[in-house]
């Protein structure tokens, strides 16, 4: 019944939308559910192997960029972009990755390199024709199923929720799989995870190759519902605070954690926006929840059940 009660909770939640015509409630849950899909992408590597990215919005980025041009410039289908983007994403997770592992980067110094890699995406994206430099790509409007453009977003919300479904299996099998556990082994003590054996490049990179493919869908879907992309959107850093922020307030290295990190945000700042409209409040705000949740709840919202249990 514990572990029942909450799958029901969340349940609920995901049918919100559906049972209501207020379009600003469909948005909120869309939006929620596209940071809560991120930010699983960006726990897979940084919550369950310490991992810590600031440069994550590269993979979202080439996700977005891939459905625009695939779109634009060939013709195709956003449905045939998700796998390339999902395999475009991968292919540059592992890259970046087995780079920085091979030369022993770790903390702080692999965070920094990160997001140098998204710095050096944008500018690319800025200065090259390909992508229509600092003007970005407009998408066609063409609705239908078929072209992955819906006029009702509470059917852009299903897709968004599948695709996070789909991420949450993956977390839920890291923590009870095999790779799971040597992946976590090596967050706890890579000394010591090296020492019984556990490859090291190899694990820490296949993680972050993963969570760079889910973070590469959720570009997919944010281009084909706003219809536009450019090198500050896509490869911005913003995003990539945003993720580390959900996964970190939520509980980084839990199934639900991004869920409850997603919910808080969005449900804490979209609310204060409507009370204060001034520039620069969202941010302030973000860091202030973090604040709060590093200092009274390291282990994120998630936490909060264990110690009610305990209690």
């Amino acid at each position: 019944m514990k572990t029942l009660a909450p799958r029901l909770i969340f349940a609920a939640l995901l049918l919100v939308p559906f049972g209501f015509g207020s379009q600003f409630l469909v948005n909120l849950a869309m939006l929620t559910a596209m940071s809560a899909l991120l930010g699983q992408a960006w726990n897979i590597a940084g919550g369950f192997g310490g991992l810590t990215s600031f440069g994550h919005t590269v993979f979202f980025g080439l996700g977005a960029y891939a459905a625009a041009i695939l779109a634009t410039r060939y013709g195709v289908s956003a449905w045939f972009a998700l796998p390339v983007a999902f395999a475009l994403g991968g292919a540059v997770g592992a890259v970046i990755g087995f780079a920085s592992f091979r030369a022993g980067l770790r903390g702080s110094y692999f965070a920094l390199v990160t997001l140098a890699f998204a710095e050096a995406f944008r500018v690319l994206a800025t200065a090259s024709e390909f992508t229509r430099g600092g003007q970005g790509i407009n998408v066609s409007l063409d609705l239908g199923l078929a072209n992955f453009q819906f006029a009702d977003r509470r059917a852009t919300y299903a897709v968004i929720v599948a695709l996070l479904l789909l991420a949450m299996a993956v977390a839920a099998w890291l923590r009870r799989s095999r790779f799971g556990a040597q992946l976590m082994a090596v967050r706890e003590n890579e000394d010591a995870a090296a020492a019984l054996g556990i490859d090291i490049v190899f694990t820490k990179t296949a993680a972050f190759s993963l969570s760079g493919g889910f973070a590469a869908l959720g570009g997919v879907v944010y281009c084909q519902t706003y219809l536009f992309v450019d090198p500050l959107i896509a490869f911005g850093v913003e995003r990539s605070v945003e993720m580390l922020l959900v996964a970190m307030i939520g509980g980084a290295g839990t199934v639900w954690g991004p869920v409850l990190g997603a919910l808080a945000l969005h449900l804490v700042a979209d609310t204060a926006r409507s009370f204060i409209a001034t520039p620069g409040f969202a941010p302030m705000l973000y860091g202030v929840m973090l604040l709060v949740i590093v200092g009274l709840l390291p282990g994120g919202v998630a936490s909060l059940g264990a110690r009610w249990r305990r209690a």
